[in-house]
């Protein structure tokens, strides 16, 4: 792959539910081709093969063994994440994968060793936090406008994923939960802000021993539930500020997407970290005077071209053709896992946690990336 050779082929694995948020992305971004898509299931992959458009489908081997594709994009199961992406490296293939990059750190931290031996790269979802929403209010921070950044609060919650998931199992089994699969997305953005955490604490509880699959084929089918459905966490970060945090799919209240950062000078709400942008405001404190106290709230434009998954992917794959870092990396993402893991660890000891390992300074989307410009 190098720059100025044209479009940057491209295979996918797993062919299941997120696969159209992907496909329906990158099919339309020039500097990326689609060339396969593989599923174990192969009628499954030759189903989304058709609706995109995308020449070839089958078993895993149509991508693995293809010479044209450079990048291959790993939508399996939390609990195959890594064994799918090691299958990648040796077969010689730069890997996307999705959240989280494994569901141990032994094995997570194997994988991007083995990588770096091979001369590959690792990219690891979420790039919802790449997206203009999260790029546009870092920016705002980095330039002041907050003042030094203090705090956060961040909140997810509800009743859970079985009600409109066709087969929810694997959401609440070891690697998933509230935690492992909403938490990426938050503590991404964390850290994209405050930089790598240090330690965190945590409670957790169950709301009930097994769930039952709402809608689909499988409706009411019940399934055990493997992980705490609600966490209640504290996060010390290396370079100063604290978030807290709320993860639950026990509650019948929907309050999801809440990210916000206090400052010095003003509280900044970020857009929800599932989404690629939204709505950003500064709220500054109340100027006390002869006149009654108003309270300033001050709209923050979106900078950037809005469009959805598979930027990350974009970015990495312009970043090898240019010879330059790309921003979500393996190392950004076996952090975040890290401090999942960690939380976990203090939700059972109740007591603080250290997170072993740390990153550089996390990089940045420049405002005037555009996914659909041809650049290759």
């Amino acid at each position: 792959m190098a720059l100025g050779n044209g479009p940057v082929g491209v295979g996918i694995i797993g062919a299941g539910n997120i696969s159209d948020q992907y496909l329906s992305n990158l099919t339309t971004f020039p500097d990326v081709r689609v060339i396969a898509v593989a599923d174990m299931l192969e009628e499954r992959a030759q189903a989304q093969a058709a609706k995109y458009g995308v020449p070839h489908a089958g078993g895993i081997d149509v991508v693995l063994g293809d010479p044209a594709i450079d990048i291959v994009v790993n939508l399996t199961i939390p609990a195959v994440h890594v064994e799918v992406s090691e299958a990648i490296i040796a077969s010689g293939k730069h890997v996307w994968t999705e959240k989280p990059i494994g569901v141990n750190r032994e094995e997570s931290r194997r994988l991007l060793e083995k990588a770096d031996a091979a001369g590959l790269r690792v990219g690891v979802a979420p790039d919802t936090v790449l997206g203009p929403g999260v790029q546009t209010a870092k920016r705002a921070i980095a330039r002041g406008d907050i003042g030094r950044p203090l705090f956060a609060q961040t909140t997810f919650q509800w009743q859970g994923p079985e009600v409109f998931h066709p087969n929810p199992a694997f959401l609440y089994a070891k690697g998933a939960g509230p935690l492992l699969d909403m938490g990426p997305y938050y503590v991404s953005a964390l850290v994209h802000v405050f930089g790598p955490v240090a330690a965190v604490a945590a409670l957790g509880l169950q709301g009930t021993p097994t769930r039952r699959v709402q809608v689909g084929e499988l409706a009411g089918q019940e399934f055990p539930v493997e992980i705490p459905s609600t966490l209640s966490v504290l996060m010390d970060f290396e370079q100063g500020g604290q978030a807290q945090s709320l993860y639950s799919t026990d509650s019948p209240l929907l309050r999801q997407g809440i990210v916000e950062i206090t400052g010095t000078e003003g509280t900044i709400v970020i857009p929800d970290p599932n989404y690629f942008g939204g709505p950003i405001t500064i709220t500054r404190p109340l100027q006390v005077g002869p006149e009654p106290a108003e309270q300033e709230i001050v709209d923050v434009a979106q900078e950037g071209v809005l469009s959805g998954r598979g930027v990350g992917l974009l970015d990495m794959a312009r970043s090898i053709a240019t010879r330059r870092p790309h921003v979500a990396t393996g190392e950004f993402g076996y952090h975040v896992l890290d401090t999942l893991l960690s939380i976990e660890e203090a939700a059972e000891s109740r007591a603080f946690v250290p997170v072993t390992s740390s990153i550089e300074q996390v990089g940045a989307i420049d405002a005037d990336f555009d996914p659909f410009a041809a650049t290759l």
